[in-house]
């Protein structure tokens, strides 16, 4: 059954602004290691944040909360499985308001093209 659905767009300027403002604090506050990681390596590294973040406030959207109940975006990773298929691993308070709420499955599509990000979440009940 579904539990709800989000959508979030983000302009990848944005996130270039951040990175050039607070090229430490902005990324540690957002992104895990691993995400921090990843993007940094990449040449259009921007986009890679920028659909993450679009990601995480899309998943937070789903969830139908927004960023509470003591959540810190770093508590939703967005991770990429060996096929290339994106996917969200929570952790602390995301992960409890994500079972509190009978939350099962999280499904996670997103792209990056013409300087805008984009993010769909779907996420399922756990029956």
């Amino acid at each position: 059954m579904l539990l709800g659905i989000g959508v979030d767009q983000v302009e990848v300027a944005r996130i270039e602004r951040l990175l050039a403002n607070r090229p430490v604090r902005g990324p540690q506050k957002l992104f895990t290691e691993r995400e921090r990681a990843i993007c940094d390596a990449r040449q259009r590294r921007a986009d890679c944040y920028a659909a993450r973040f679009a990601a995480k406030e899309a998943f937070v959207k789903a969830l139908g909360c927004g960023l509470r109940e003591g959540m810190q975006w770093t508590e939703i990773e967005v991770r990429t499985e060996a096929n290339g298929r994106p996917r969200i691993v929570l952790a602390g308070a995301a992960q409890r308001a994500f079972l509190s709420r009978g939350g099962g499955a999280i499904h996670l599509s997103f792209t990056h093209e013409d300087g805008q990000a984009v993010a769909f979440v779907v996420i399922e009940t756990a029956d």
